[in-house]
């Protein structure tokens, strides 16, 4: 595979430096000063290849073109922002550009209560805290009908938590989640984010799922026509927020998805760590399943608590068979270049690395982006790779 690492352009704190000794050759990244739904501009992006090229790097990876509200809504604004979508899609293919990763998250990116819970040793770590989470949806925000999203025990639980937040807790839970995550352009107060989440008081799992059959037979042939591979995210975590569907969270919903518009140009980035989130997700199965349609791989993994919660563990640990993954992951390279793809090599990143040693304290490193921990998980994830090919582990 690709060893790949998300880079957020010149103003992030890890630079192209640190990308090449981390031993990375592929650069993720975009063009993240545009996400209200323009069309990127061919020389901003011709721009930003030449500065990672000049590194001796490869921009491998879109990672990503936000997709409009309009369109994940479904209203009459929508055909104006697919229309500069499709641009995009142009113009990267243009540059030489021919991987996108994207989202249909609705109105949140991914979500974690708490962006530094402290592990055993003593790094940190992304978590998210399912009785945090209710507490604050249903008292905190007060979201209309809320009540309906939870069990009596879960609405019990977080009542009785609640009364255990400080003000302070509650203000840093409120900022982590509607406040502005890392790496997202998404910013709210209470009351906008309850206005936004009003929009899709009539969209239900069904019409989200209808807008995005729409958005792919849209964009999908000018993929096609330009040699583009899409690759959607899965949600994060893969299951219903504030009420919201999401419909990128199981291996039904995958096959939905790929069937919408059945093509190699449409396919899947595949976050072992967001479909790892599911227990009921046979991540190894899911990998071998549509190996042929993955274009793209984020490698991390989660330990789920008994209530729901979980928290970004090791890469080697955690609920995921790592190793067989990447086997599976590896196999299918080989199949690949057997049918002589030219795509045959799978781009991988590792993503959500603890904040380890001297990266704790540092004021402009993201969470979950750290270097030294995303150091250790692609030395880690190396290590599989190297197994398998010297070993061929089966």
């Amino acid at each position: 595979m690709e060893q790949c690492w998300r880079w957020y352009g010149p103003d992030d704190p890890v630079t192209l430096d640190h990308v090449k000794q981390a031993g990375a050759t592929g650069v993720v990244s975009a063009l993240h000063n545009i996400y209200d739904g323009r069309a990127w501009p061919l020389t901003d992006i011709l721009e930003r290849k030449r500065i990672i090229e000049a590194e001796g790097l490869t921009w491998s990876v879109v990672e990503s073109i936000p997709v409009h509200n309009s369109i994940k809504i479904g209203s009459a604004e929508r055909l104006r922002y697919v229309g500069w979508y499709k641009d995009t899609i142009r113009a990267l293919a243009k540059a030489g550009i021919a991987t996108i990763c994207y989202n249909f998250m609705p109105v949140v990116d991914w979500t974690r209560t708490d962006l530094a819970y402290r592990l055993p040793t003593t790094g940190y770590a992304l978590r998210f805290d399912a009785i945090d989470f209710a507490a604050y949806d249903i008292f905190v925000l007060k979201r209309r009908n809320a009540e309906a999203s939870y069990s009596a025990a879960r609405i019990a639980e977080a009542e009785s938590r609640l009364k255990e937040l400080s003000d302070e807790q509650i203000d840093r839970i409120e900022r982590n989640l509607i406040a502005g995550l890392p790496a997202t352009e998404r910013s709210y107060v209470r009351d906008s984010f309850r206005e936004a989440l009003a929009e899709y008081d009539s969209i239900g799992p069904k019409e989200l799922r209808d807008n995005l059959a729409w958005f792919l037979r849209e964009i999908i042939p000018v993929a096609e026509q330009e040699g583009v591979r899409m690759c959607i995210h899965p949600d994060d975590p893969p299951f219903s927020l504030y009420g919201l569907p999401r419909i990128v969270s199981t291996a039904e919903d995958a096959r939905f998805i790929l069937n919408a518009v059945d093509s190699l140009a449409n396919g899947l980035t595949f976050c072992t760590g967001s479909y790892g989130t599911r227990a009921d997700n046979d991540i190894v199965g899911m990998v071998k399943e549509f190996a042929d349609r993955i274009h793209f791989v984020h490698l991390r993994n989660v330990t789920i608590e008994d209530d729901g919660s979980f928290y970004e563990a090791e890469h080697l640990e955690g609920g995921t068979d790592m190793a067989h993954v990447i086997l599976a992951l590896m196999q299918e390279e080989t199949r690949r270049r057997k049918q002589g793809r030219a795509d045959w090599r799978i781009p991988m990143r590792p993503d959500h690395g603890h904040l380890l040693a001297d990266d704790i304290g540092k004021t402009r490193i993201n969470p979950g982006y750290s270097l030294i921990g995303r150091l250790k998980g692609l030395a880690e994830l190396r290590g599989i790779m190297r197994a398998v090919e010297r070993f061929e582990l089966a």
